[in-house]
Parts: structure tokens; sequence; C-alpha cells
């Protein structure tokens, strides 16, 4: 990649929860591409998160990684203050962090202990990190947060959970947007489809049931959801708010 200091984002900080694999991999080096600096967290993998960043210099930015447990809502706002320190300011953040785990209501023999986790990175986090972006963020700041499809319309059992973490941003984000408006600060949410990642590779076993579910029969790419984001990030999403963007290949049509 080469340097993009002209970009749409030139002179922007941007931060990236769960940077180092996936949709927050491919979203920081998308908002790279545009010129930011980008800092990423991570929570285990440290050579994959040293592999974003380097890509992410040789775009010709300015990079860095910090692990961060998601689910600790002090190392979050920690996380925020030391990237907002470390480079100076923060203009964007990416709340694409988050845990799943399945299983039905009705399963009694279900990990409760793994399912409070994932209440405490998926909704916790998300919290804390717009809770502290807010005290850093100036007029144009961003807050994009990665929902999922399934929060409007959950189309497989076993995932209420999950999707019970997905539908509760939007309303916080509904309610930061209006909080943080006045400010010239935006608070959107995406939601994306089936996603080819490690996560969810196309040939896992349920894959060919999220093809035949949306309108594209297809998979998408960590990169159609990034190219959303940094829409939402850029300076011609400045009057949108509030909103959810769903980039489902027509999982909702």
């Amino acid at each position: 990649m080469s340097s993009t200091a002209g970009g749409s984002l030139a002179g922007k900080v941007a931060l990236v929860t769960g940077g180092s694999r996936g949709i927050g991999a491919a979203t920081a080096r998308a908002l790279a591409a545009e010129g930011a600096a980008v800092a990423i967290s991570y929570a285990a993998s440290a050579a994959k998160a040293e592999a974003v960043v380097a890509d992410l210099e040789r775009a010709g930015v300015r990079a860095a990684a910090y692990r961060t447990d998601q689910a600790d809502a002090q190392q979050v706002r920690n996380l925020v203050g030391a990237v907002a320190a470390d480079f100076g300011r923060l203009d964007v953040l990416v709340n694409n962090a988050a845990s799943y785990v399945g299983g039905r209501v009705d399963d009694t023999d279900c990990d409760l202990a793994a399912l409070d986790r994932q209440l405490a990175v998926n909704i916790g986090g998300v919290t804390a990190g717009i809770r502290a972006a807010a005290q850093f963020l100036g007029d144009g700041g961003r807050i994009i947060t990665l929902g999922s499809m399934q929060a409007t319309r959950t189309g497989f059992p076993g995932v209420a959970d999950y999707v019970s973490t997905k539908a509760a941003i939007i309303g916080y984000s509904k309610g930061a947007a209006r909080d943080l408006g006045p400010r010239g600060i935006t608070v959107n949410v995406v939601q994306p489809g089936s996603v080819a990642t490690d996560m969810n590779p196309e040939d896992a076993p349920f894959a060919d049931v999220q093809r035949a579910a949306n309108a594209m029969g297809r998979f998408g790419r960590p990169e159609e959801i990034a190219a959303g984001i940094v829409f939402l990030a850029g300076p011609r999403a400045s009057f949108i708010t509030g909103a959810v963007l769903d980039i489902d290949g027509g999982y909702l049509a």
C-alpha cells in the first residue's frame, strides 16, 4: 500500500477495537487508506495485531496496537485515554470487538459464565468506549459500532443472548446520538450480514443456510463492511447520526 496522506481522513486518528483480524483488520486498513492514523486493540494475538500495524505503516500512516480485555470497562477506558494521549487526539471510534456465544434459552447446560462475559464485551465494552471517547472527540467526531442483522431479524435459533446484545447497542447508540449531536459528533451502527472471516468461514457447517438466507446468495467480504464504516467515518456522512446501516447482502430485504 502506498502513502495516502491526502485522503479524506488525513490528519484524523481512529481507534478500531478488535482490529487484529476479520472486519476489524479490514476496517483499520481502509481507514489508513484514507489517510487516518490508526490504533487497534486486540485480546490475545499480539502477532496478528503487529502484522496489521505493519500493513498500516506501509500505507504511510502512524499505527499502534494495544492489548485490551473488552470485558473490563476500566481497561477500555484506559485504552481510549492512551490512544488520545499517544496520538494527540481522537477523531473516530469503531467499536468492533465482540464475543459470540450461542445456545438455546431452554438449554439447561449452557455456559452462564460465557454468556455473562458476552454481555460484558458486547454491551459493557461498547458503552465504556463510547463514554470514554466522548471526553476526547471534538466537532466532527465519529462513533461507529458493529451490530448484527440478526438484531433486526433473528432468522436462526440458538442466538437469543447474542442478538440481545446487538439490539441493545442500537438503543444505546441512538441515545448517544441525541446526547452528542449538539457537539457535532455522530453515532451510528453498522449491521453486517454473514461475512467470511476465520470465526465464520464459508465452509462452516451452516454456511449454505447463511448463503441461502440473503438475496445475493453469498457471504460478504470484510472489505465490503469496512467500506460502509469508512463512509460513516468520513466528511460526507456529517448529517447521518442515530442510524443503522445494514450491509447484509439482502438478508433483511
